[in-house]
């Protein structure tokens, strides 16, 4: 059964007590590079203040990510994730609910894992914390007791790409589509996360607020298509070879998130991004 990958808030609290889904907050933010470090932030203190009833709480920041990697945003290794998977009570048959109060952008990251690692049955919430409050639907402090899942982590490889790969697309002839979703002053290189700045040669720059509305929805499917056809996504031979990055994976993963939502299939997320390009003088860049 294909699941939508996104739910409405009115979905999720006609679901609240159903045993098959599982709500989990992923709330966060990012400072912008300008600021001091640390960047990267989890929003745990509000969940425990306020949340959707029954919801968990996965960490985007040391949880779901490769302590291992100085890149601090990639994604965690299969033992590591099975284990966090585990711990919030999600099975094969489990269908995952993420909302977040960044426009979607870290449920996205959620969303994304789990199909990397096999689990399609996940969704994000549209509107997300916000608009769920706006619409005054319930919310609690009460922190569930879960029962342990019985998730295994399988990587689906045609979803994740590495510098390796993208590198050798710009010269093998591979009919690979970068789509860069960061801001476009990175994307000109007059700001970067990243020792160097610009982007990789023949990417073409979708960044991520283009894909929401003014409310913080993204875009209906008609929109998108119409982002996604102005850069050459038409079919979906087409999006089979698109791939996107940002500064670390994270936005990236909304860019595939956006690709499902106009209706297409395939398509892939670097996870590296910038902050492993950028930082390897070996690689090309353009500005």
């Amino acid at each position: 059964m294909m699941i939508n990958p996104l739910v409405t808030t009115t979905w999720l609290a006609a679901h609240l007590d159903d045993p098959k889904v599982r709500i989990v907050d992923i709330r966060g933010h990012v400072r912008p590079a300008s600021e001091p470090l640390p960047h990267y932030f989890n929003h745990y203190d509000d969940y425990l203040q306020n949340h959707i009833p029954g919801a968990a709480f996965v960490d985007w920041v040391h949880e779901i990510t490769d302590p291992a990697d100085p890149r601090h945003a990639q994604i965690a290794p299969a033992e590591r994730y099975t284990a966090v998977m585990q711990r919030l009570g999600i099975d094969a048959d489990t269908h995952v609910i993420a909302y977040d109060d960044a426009n979607g952008m870290f449920a996205a990251r959620l969303w994304w894992s789990l199909n990397y690692y096999g689990h399609p049955q996940v969704s994000i919430l549209e509107g997300g914390w916000q608009h769920w409050l706006a619409e005054q639907h319930p919310t609690t402090a009460e922190v569930p007791i879960l029962p342990l899942g019985t998730l295994h982590a399988q990587p689906i490889p045609a979803l994740y790409r590495d510098g390796g790969q993208v590198g050798a697309g710009l010269t093998d002839g591979t009919a690979q589509k970068l789509i860069d979703v960061r801001t476009p002053a990175e994307f000109s290189g007059k700001a970067s996360r990243a020792a160097r700045g610009g982007h990789i040669p023949g990417a073409f720059n979708l960044p991520r607020a283009d894909m929401l509305d003014s409310d913080g929805y993204l875009l209906p499917p008609d929109a998108l298509r119409a982002h996604f056809a102005a850069l050459g996504v038409t079919t979906e031979s087409d999006a089979a070879q698109v791939v996107f990055y940002c500064n670390g994976g994270v936005s990236a993963s909304f860019g595939l998130l956006a690709l499902r939502a106009a209706g297409f299939s395939g398509g892939s997320v670097y996870d590296g991004s910038w902050k492993e390009w950028g930082n390897d003088e070996t690689r090309p860049i353009a500005t």
